[in-house]
């Protein structure tokens, strides 16, 4: 070590200026995140569009396949930049190797969904989806690139298909390029209002928003089971998925 490499390490204010830097690098801003799209599921695509169309007064656009995943699904606009997806298992699709996302392989959805399709996720959009899977306490997934048609995008992805925080703590997506997919969806009237959570344990989600920089965007209460809901503005009136 040189004299200078010592007195660098023993100067007066150099551990304080080490342990700010150690503080910096565990107080980083939370990245900036918004809402992409919201997510509803369904057993088959038919039955998701006729429950969304039945509650929203408005038609559905067709989306397209997910072929990695064994899925498909349709869209409307909820606002610029901001969609709301209805999706399901695609018939006519292989199985893939891996479970589905969204936990639409889980034996407990099949079971919700067999009641009735359900607003399950949310994702939420980012410019930088590494840095922003970093600030999260809790595991989100490999980020996984994908494409259908035209757009293409990375998307964090567990290996199990699970949803975070039973479906509190959002995906993470970043998108490729300026495309869209609400670009290219008719205006129906609808916007999106606000996200609430529910959770037996809403510390964990609270904990994971935060650090995402999300906890004014979603509040999770306490509640018996998980559960999401989403305020949205319609021509109808304020409806509540």
């Amino acid at each position: 070590m040189s004299a200078d490499e010592r007195g660098a390490r023993h100067a007066p204010g150099a551990r304080s200026a080490a342990w700010g830097n150690q503080s910096r690098s565990r107080h980083r801003a939370p990245p900036d995140l918004s809402v992409d799209h919201l997510v509803v599921a369904a057993t088959s695509l038919a039955t998701g569009v006729g429950w969304i169309e039945e509650r929203l007064g408005v038609r559905m656009q067709p989306g397209g396949q997910h072929a990695a995943m064994g899925t498909h699904n349709a869209l409307v606009r909820l606002g610029p930049t901001l969609y709301l997806e209805v999706i399901a298992i695609d018939p006519s699709g292989a199985t893939p190797a891996r479970p589905r996302w969204f936990d639409l392989d889980e034996p407990r959805m099949r079971a919700q969904l067999a009641e009735s399709p359900a607003l399950i996720h949310w994702v939420a959009r980012t410019g930088d989806i590494e840095a922003a899977a970093v600030q999260c306490p809790i595991d989100l997934g490999p980020i996984t690139a994908m494409q259908r048609g035209d757009f293409e995008w990375r998307l964090t992805v567990p290996d199990d298909g699970h949803l975070p925080e039973r479906g509190l703590v959002p995906t993470l997506i970043q998108w490729a390029g300026r495309l869209h997919p609400a670009d290219a969806l008719p205006d129906l009237g609808l916007r999106f209002v606000a996200l609430a959570g529910e959770h037996p344990e809403p510390a964990g989600a609270r904990r994971a928003l935060g650090a995402l920089g999300l906890s004014e965007t979603l509040k999770v209460t306490y509640g018996r089971t998980p559960r999401l809901a989403a305020m949205l503005r319609t021509p109808r009136g304020m409806v509540t998925l």
